[in-house]
């Protein structure tokens, strides 16, 4: 009864441009690379990868107070790269709390649907080369890590998502969701 009283106050094509907008329904998209498969908000946008290093990177978008969007870049290395802790010391290292030291870093252990995934979270004043080997930093207050980490006997996978602090926090369901959603080729 309210659904009608709805369409018939705003009308059918308002209601649906508000669904569309909020999201509802939306499927996730599916995202393969590399023997990878997750299943990512439908909101956040999928682009070519813009570095031979990565194999897929999606983009989400700033909430209200933000300034720049959120981005995930995922990468994977043939036998490895590093054990998990040498990882999470690496990612703390970019970060910096008040005082100017690293921040705590909160690491768990989770259940993808075919593997365990290693996720990460640390927060601050980020500060970091571009990219591997650069002497261009990236210098960002108030920024967040979310991470995953997925060890098989073959290949390593990096997700990393960086942003500002609110916009991370907003999307830090959707990546929750996307790391139970992890598959990896067996």
């Amino acid at each position: 009864m309210m659904t009608r009283n709805l369409i018939r106050r705003f009308g059918p094509a308002t209601i649906a441009l508000v669904a569309l907008g909020l999201g509802a329904n939306a499927p996730p998209q599916t995202i393969e690379a590399h023997g990878l498969t997750f299943q990512a908000p439908a909101s956040w946008e999928s682009s070519k990868p813009s570095s031979p290093f990565r194999i897929a990177q999606l983009k989400v978008k700033p909430v209200e107070g933000d300034d720049a969007p959120a981005e995930l870049v995922v990468t994977a290395f043939a036998g490895g790269a590093g054990t998990v802790e040498q990882n999470l010391a690496r990612w703390q290292g970019q970060f910096r709390d008040k005082e100017g030291n690293p921040p705590k870093v909160e690491s768990k252990t989770v259940p993808g649907k075919n593997n365990e995934v290693t996720r990460v979270e640390v927060a601050g004043h980020y500060r970091a080369a571009k990219f591997p080997g650069s002497s261009e930093v990236v210098d960002r207050p108030n920024y967040r890590l979310l991470g995953a980490i997925v060890q098989t006997g073959k290949t390593a996978y990096f997700l990393k998502m960086l942003g500002p602090d609110k916009t991370m926090l907003a999307a830090r369901p959707g990546f929750d969701e996307l790391i139970a959603s992890i598959q990896v080729e067996k």
